[in-house]
């Protein structure tokens, strides 16, 4: 797999959601390529809003038209919303998928039915399918996460960890890179490791529960930050500011979150250069037939702490400002 970083530019870089037209520079008129059909989980978590956002815009600068469409992590409303693409004649999917597994059927389908896909975010069990697949580095950014989470901690103290989704293979690549830095630390205690499965509400509930049973835990470390931001709130709830929270993803929200001391770091995934990404690799494979990139790729992930949250945007690095001339 190539591997990315986000410090040097990147330069290769429900239902039914509206169906948007733009002629860019290019133009997309008559006898063009159909449209880019962009497929994610629901827009309610703002990662998958962004990456679907930065895709569509990135397609409409290059003169396609655009369909946005959420499987809502559903694999047979995904397989359903792949049919339409190919009904519609599509030029290209761009996907956030519904399971490693479970999409692989979905995407043969396409590629036979001569529609290229271009996975963002989520990898699946097969190569040889999808053009390309294009993820941030997530065991690198868990690691990152993690050694800040042990630091914060003071290298000791009983600790939870909140999983994802099972059937996402980032919830256990996640998992293992946490927990292959704690475990170096024999003074940090887990005591919990539930899944909220990605979700806000599921991680509130579980994280009050978790407060009754071992209210002297002393740090959360979570596998996203839509769960980090259930556990804030309960924390938040049961007045305890005293316990350290780490997540992982870089939302708005959780931003805001460190900004305002609540919580004290995330890894933030480059979603939007990614969303990009794809988008330029597929308008590339539409006009010549190949990417000239590895099917594989991963863009290294950020960690982000109050000393330097500023410095972020929704799910990117911001470019430094133009420096001032006298």
């Amino acid at each position: 797999m190539k591997t990315l970083s986000l410090v040097a530019p990147l330069v290769a870089a429900l239902s039914l959601a509206a169906c948007t037209t733009a002629e860019g520079p290019e133009g997309a008129a008559a006898g063009s390529p159909g449209p880019i059909v962009i497929i994610t989980p629901s827009h309610d978590n703002p990662f998958f809003k962004a990456e679907a956002e930065a895709a569509d815009a990135r397609a409409r600068e290059l003169g396609y038209e655009t369909l946005l469409l959420s499987h809502d992590d559903d694999a047979n409303k995904q397989d359903q919303l792949v049919d339409t693409a190919i009904t519609r004649g599509a030029a290209a999917i761009i996907l956030d998928n519904a399971g490693a597994d479970a999409s692989v059927a979905s995407l043969r389908k396409a590629k036979e039915a001569g529609v290229p896909s271009f996975l963002i975010d989520r990898e699946i069990n097969a190569t040889g399918i999808a053009v390309s697949q294009i993820v941030s580095n997530n065991y690198q950014g868990a690691t990152l996460a993690a050694q800040e989470f042990v630091r914060l901690m003071g290298e000791k103290g009983r600790y939870v960890e909140f999983l994802g989704r099972e059937s996402d293979t980032n919830a256990a690549i996640r998992s293992k890179g946490f927990n292959d830095i704690i475990a170096k630390y024999p003074e940090m205690e887990r005591v919990a490791q539930p899944s909220a499965n990605w979700m806000q509400p599921e991680a509130f509930q579980k994280m009050e529960t978790i407060l009754q049973s071992t209210p002297d835990i002393r740090g959360v470390i979570s596998g996203n930050d839509t769960m980090a931001m259930g556990i804030v709130a309960a924390l938040k709830g049961a007045g305890r500011d005293d316990v350290v929270v780490v997540g992982f993803d870089g939302s708005p929200d959780a931003l805001d979150a460190i900004r305002a001391g609540d919580m004290q770091a995330t890894a933030l995934q480059p979603a939007v250069p990614i969303a990009r990404m794809a988008v330029d690799q597929a308008d590339r494979y539409i006009k010549t037939g190949e990417t000239g990139m590895p099917e594989k790729q991963s863009v290294d992930c950020l960690l982000v702490t109050a000393d330097n949250a500023d410095r972020f945007g929704s799910f990117e690095l911001l470019p430094d400002p133009a420096p001032v001339s006298e």
